[in-house]
């Protein structure tokens, strides 16, 4: 097994708006307590549609957002500079040059809801009409572009648009950025804001999101033999890395520990258990890590009947007659696309800080096909390390480990 990177990064600020509370802390405890934060969509062009479900937010962005401000940003933009500010202040705002501060924000689908709202009124009334931000407002990037010029990080601004790999794959950036010694802090994490009637309609078409309209509850339900797919979440979280050295004594929530990111090779939407196996391998190898060391799986677990099987199957694989205590937060926030991996980093961060693991919330009759220690209830769980997984449609993984 190989040794631990030489160079320690520690996470030492969170930040978080989600559908179970507008700020880390506020998450966190919902969380813990396996609330529910998946409602009717409250959008008056919901009532048409086939899914009329999501996690929406708990606080509304203009309730946290001067409103000029807010004017110009897209509601991800929004969503991750929320986020980023929380977990800065968090952080304690570190002292550090701008020249070595680096920011990295992961998105599924960027400026999705401007894109499609500008094209309504450029059919509707015409090019005079559309917004002079459209294209700001629109890119991808915008997200890490709008947190690096708050924050005046001067290091890089980085986007990786890698489905819902895609806020694990940010926090996994982050980790090579300080180890190759381009940054001495990365603000990292993942954003989505995409609820609109084409995302959800097009969800809908494929049978992906579950239907269940009538009962929002109890609709995401993550390795339960009930469940019959996702529900569409928005949301941010953002992680601040630094270099270990940089700030002794400073409070820490957790070590970065390692990290690994694959390609599936093999389908666009169907994730592949071979390239799931081999980012959980390499981040445990990249951790300096064995398998039996892994106390607690915060999982991608989407509740899709295919996906959480292939899921089940690669923790099955890496961890053999070991079992780690699996939890699978989706079930309380919905699926937070590019946001998630970011989320579930979050909570892992959480996890190991309170040493708790929280609970997998509907989960009443756990699929059999894979015998794991799914959690229905939260409970204490000491432990020294954690393991993140976030796979993603076009064969995107990344799997992140987390130490005390």
């Amino acid at each position: 097994m190989p040794t631990p990177h030489p160079t320690a990064v520690r996470i030492t600020g969170l930040g978080a708006t989600t559908p179970l509370g507008g700020t880390s802390p506020a998450t966190w405890q919902a969380m813990r307590e396996g609330r529910n934060g998946i409602r009717a969509l409250d959008r008056p062009w919901a009532a048409d549609l086939p899914i009329r479900i999501a996690g929406q937010l708990a606080v509304e962005p203009s309730e946290v957002l001067d409103r000029i401000e807010a004017r110009r940003l897209d509601r991800a933009e929004q969503l991750a500079l929320i986020a980023a500010r929380e977990a800065w202040a968090d952080a304690g705002r570190p002292a550090v040059d701008g020249e070595r501060l680096a920011v990295v924000i992961g998105t599924g689908t960027g400026g999705a809801i401007t894109m499609l709202d500008q094209d309504d009124v450029l059919e509707r009334s015409g090019v005079r009409k559309v917004s002079p931000h459209t294209v700001p407002m629109l890119m991808a990037n915008g997200p890490a572009a709008w947190v690096s010029i708050d924050l005046g990080a001067k290091a890089g601004a980085h986007t990786p648009v890698s489905a819902c790999a895609s806020g694990a794959e940010a926090v996994a950036l982050g980790l090579d950025l300080i180890r190759l010694g381009r940054a001495d802090v990365v603000v990292a994490g993942g954003t989505e804001a995409c609820l609109h009637p084409l995302p959800l309609a097009g969800f809908a078409q494929a049978r992906a999101h579950s239907l269940r309209n009538d009962d929002p509850a109890g609709a995401s339900r993550p390795f339960d033999t009930g469940r019959d797919g996702f529900v569409i979440g928005e949301g941010a979280a953002v992680l601040v890395l630094e270099r270990a050295d940089l700030r002794p004594g400073t409070r820490s929530y957790a070590t970065l520990a390692g990290a690994a990111v694959t390609s599936d090779a093999h389908h666009i939407t169907a994730g592949h258990p071979d390239g799931q196996t081999r980012a959980v391998r390499g981040a445990l190898a990249d951790a300096g890590l064995s398998p039996e060391a892994i106390g607690l799986v915060h999982a991608h677990a989407t509740s899709t009947p295919k996906g959480d099987l292939t899921e089940a199957e690669t923790l099955t694989r890496v961890f053999g007659p070991h079992r780690p205590a699996i939890t699978a937060t989706k079930s309380m926030t919905g699926h937070l696309f590019g946001a998630a991996g970011a989320l579930a980093a979050l909570a892992a961060a959480h996890s190991l800080h309170d040493q708790y693991a929280p609970p997998i919330r509907n989960l009443t009759t756990p699929d059999p096909t894979h015998p794991l220690d799914l959690l229905p209830q939260g409970r204490p769980l000491p432990t020294t390390a954690t393991l993140v997984n976030a796979f993603g449609f076009g064969g995107h993984n990344a799997s992140l480990i987390l130490t005390t």
